[in-house]
């Protein structure tokens, strides 16, 4: 048996096919900077969360969605054309804050270790 299942391995064929899309295939300008960062896929594979970052201002991520969303069609007809699957799963976009997310415990973190550093001895 497979160590994982296979709405996961469909998950990440998926990912790289929708990168492989945003390097060569689409030429929106608004999906340039664009990073896949993970896709979560039901179980029954029919449906799928596409996550992305996008470093940038907030208008740069909305434009992306917005990119993504009058892409959809040609990204699912894409995918129907290079991967073999029963059902083609219905794509959902979706900003993923998990970087910035990070980036501030990060920040919350160092800044701690500054206020807690001993200061040094005056000799």
């Amino acid at each position: 048996m497979l160590p994982y299942k296979r709405a996961d391995r469909v998950a990440n064929l998926l990912q790289q096919e929708i990168a492989r899309l945003l390097e060569k295939g689409l030429s929106d300008p608004r999906l340039k900077k664009v990073t896949i960062t993970r896709i979560l896929m039901s179980d029954d594979l029919k449906q799928a969360r596409v996550y992305f970052s996008l470093i940038g201002a907030k208008e740069e991520q909305a434009q992306a969605e917005e990119g993504f969303r009058s892409a959809k069609g040609f990204i699912k007809k894409m995918i129907g054309e290079r991967v073999y699957l029963k059902y083609i799963p219905e794509l959902e976009f979706f900003i993923d804050h998990s970087l910035e997310h990070s980036q501030r415990v990060e920040n919350l973190i160092k800044k701690i270790h500054e206020q807690n550093e001993p200061e040094p001895e005056d000799k």
